[in-house]
């Protein structure tokens, strides 16, 4: 072992998944998630049925998570967990396990915002995929985020647009809801759009000022649109269900990229990375590499397992700070909303 080495354990649990990885220094030796498959009933995350789950998901995780990785315990250096944003009692679930094994084995303690983490993801060593470099762009689009953030360095993070209201993964999941598809409805509709026409039907685009956005109008149009359909035609949705999830896609995409055309016109940056759940769509995926031969753009794209909710991100987050002596201490508490800025 190289005296070098820093070897970090990292724990998320803001949402739904319980997560935990051991990384040493910026490579992952093991990254597990358990599934929380109980909220598919209610058609959304129950908050307080996921904080249950934490409870009885987090020990497993995290013993397999050292398992797979093929480490003991006192080899850690430190321990790294989500402190927010997300929902209150998930995020109880893992700030209090991580303060106790951190007092448990007197190793530092290290708090980590969870949307620093999407976008440093891309910073997980991973072969044959390059790193963005300072300073770039990074839309970050998940279930409960849309920003667009200015990075300038691991630490120094500018919001610079975000969403006034509905964020984007809560657009594609409503109006998955409102076509009649389980939850969660996101990733039906990618599937569905690309057997589609995009342009089969219009939606209104929101005029919202600067780099903020806005999905309530669109989700709210979907919904009008889909009950004055089938009042004329009542099998409407059926017949016509993969051009309305394209022409969805395809509208929530284009919001996307012209707010992102803005942003790099206005910084000058060219170098554009995405990040958070929603990044996992291949609609997107395939826009953004568009832009490098529209716009001069340097794009960078996760990993898949790296784009929805993971510890592993958490956990590069953990060593740059630990390189950084960024530590915190047992006073520190979970924090719901918790600003990126």
């Amino acid at each position: 072992m190289n005296t070098q080495d820093v070897y970090i354990i990292a724990i998320e649990s803001s949402c739904d998944d319980t997560s935990a990885a051991v990384l040493l220094n910026d490579q992952v030796l093991s990254n597990v998630v358990a599934n929380q498959k109980i909220h598919e009933q209610y058609g959304g995350v129950v908050p307080e049925l996921a904080s249950r789950a934490h409870q009885q998901n987090i020990v497993p995780v995290v013993h397999q998570a050292l398992s797979k990785a093929n480490i003991d315990k006192k080899q850690l250096s430190a321990i790294a967990f989500t402190r927010g944003p997300g929902l209150m009692g998930s995020l109880l679930v893992g700030t209090s396990f991580a303060k106790s094994l951190s007092l448990a084995l007197d190793i530092p303690l290290i708090e980590v915002n969870h949307m620093q983490a999407h976008i440093l993801a891309h910073f997980i060593k991973e072969k044959d995929t390059p790193k963005p470099e300072f300073p770039f762009i990074a839309l970050t689009i998940s279930g409960g985020h849309t920003q667009i953030v200015k990075v300038n360095n691991f630490f120094d993070m500018q919001i610079i647009g975000e969403t006034l209201d509905d964020a984007v993964g809560e657009a594609f999941d409503k109006s998955a809801k409102i076509l009649g598809l389980p939850y969660p409805g996101g990733p039906l509709v990618d599937k569905l759009a690309k057997q589609g026409n995009p342009k089969a039907f219009i939606f209104p685009k929101p005029k919202v000022q600067d780099l903020n956005f806005s999905f309530s109008g669109l989700k709210t149009a979907v919904l009008y649109f889909v009950q004055k359909q089938t009042k004329i035609q009542p099998n409407f949705v059926e017949e016509n269900l993969e051009d309305i999830c394209a022409s969805i896609q395809y509208t929530i995409i284009i919001i996307l990229m012209d707010k992102l055309k803005k942003a790099s016109k206005s910084t000058g940056i060219k170098q554009i990375a995405i990040g958070g759940g929603v990044s996992a769509n291949s609609g997107i995926r395939e826009v953004l590499k568009q832009g490098e031969k529209k716009y001069g753009w340097t794009t960078y794209v996760p990993k898949f397992e790296y784009t929805t909710d993971n510890a592993a991100m958490i956990g590069i987050v953990g060593y740059y700070k630990y390189l950084d002596k960024s530590f915190t201490d047992q006073s520190v508490a979970a924090k719901a909303r918790f600003s990126l800025s």
